[in-house]
């Protein structure tokens, strides 16, 4: 049985099955189980039901210590393997794997809040957001498509038939930064037969004056007040780019690669890579949201950002 006293004793592995070095596990842990205490450490069952034993009482379950109900979570959403497959790694059966698994996802995902790692969703509210503000203004704006089951519903699989992918799809716009790397805005989980331009309109992003904004051919005519946005030029049909426009295309496409680089780091969680399976409505939008707040979390415990000390620049 896969337990985190017996994989952390195997560093590679431990990357290798859960996203995380077994340090940035140790950093996330206390918070986890700080938020798992609150919600499932009082004087209720799991179930909301007032407890009849004291916490604890009982048969002993698999997932006993909280490293081990964290570890669960992070394999599942890295790996993404069949439910049967993920109990059987934990000794669980499969339904009591789908219990834990609508348990946990929505504790890591205030985990990563309250480390600070979660992007932002309210696309109004985003240029007065306290944590961006002291972040550089330099964003890049894309949208990313994930398979999906074809939905029974027929209405369901026209809306959500992509062109693009020639199958059915869940798509979300990002916002990253070109500097830090992480993502900034998450928009709502919308079916992929739908415009990237449409969806960045319907959502009515605000950005901080200043802001230099890189986008795609897919956002041609986005224009927001207040924003400095660059774009690559196409060739014209029978014609030739200018020396200077294909100058500027190369220093475009240096910065907008940035945001290629993050969605892929996005989907080192097989969950938002792989064909979603799950079918409980807002799920698929919970799990790309944690996606991007473990990306986050990588980058800001690989890469932090450096410290600028005022007195080292009068010596």
């Amino acid at each position: 049985m896969l337990t985190y006293q017996e994989l952390k004793k195997r560093p590679e592995d431990f990357l290798g099955a859960t996203g995380m070095k077994v340090e940035e596990f140790k950093r996330m842990l206390p918070t986890f189980s700080q938020v798992y205490r609150r919600k499932y450490g009082g004087e209720q069952t799991v179930a909301g039901k007032p407890r009849q034993r004291q916490a604890g009482g009982g048969v002993k379950g698999k997932l006993v210590s909280l490293e081990d109900k964290l570890l669960f979570i992070l394999v599942y959403e890295k790996t993404y393997p069949l439910q049967t497959m993920h109990g059987l790694n934990f000794g669980l059966s499969q339904e009591r794997t789908n219990e834990w698994l609508h348990r946990l996802m929505p504790i890591l995902q205030e985990t990563l809040a309250f480390l600070g790692m979660q992007p932002e969703r309210d696309a109004v509210a985003l240029a007065e957001s306290e944590r961006l503000k002291n972040l550089p203004a330099d964003w890049v704006l894309d949208g990313s498509e994930r398979r999906r089951q074809r939905p029974q519903d027929k209405e369901q699989q026209v809306a959500h038939y992509s062109g693009k992918k020639k199958t059915h799809s869940d798509k979300n716009l990002m916002i990253v930064n070109a500097q830090t790397k992480q993502v900034l805005y998450l928009s709502d989980t919308q079916a992929g037969k739908t415009h990237d331009k449409k969806l960045a309109d319907e959502a009515q992003m605000t950005y901080p004056t200043g802001t230099t904004l890189g986008k795609d051919t897919g956002f041609q005519g986005y224009e927001p007040p207040g924003v400095v946005t660059h774009q690559a030029k196409k060739k014209p049909k029978h014609g030739q780019l200018a020396p200077e426009d294909k100058f500027l295309n190369r220093i475009f496409s240096a910065v907008r690669i940035q945001v290629e680089h993050v969605i892929c780091g996005v989907k080192r969680c097989r969950i938002v890579k792989e064909t979603f399976r799950n079918t409980k409505v807002g799920f698929s939008d919970l799990v790309m949201e944690v996606a991007c707040g473990l990306h986050n979390f990588r980058m800001a415990c690989r890469h932090p950002l450096p410290t600028l000390n005022l007195l080292d620049l009068c010596t």
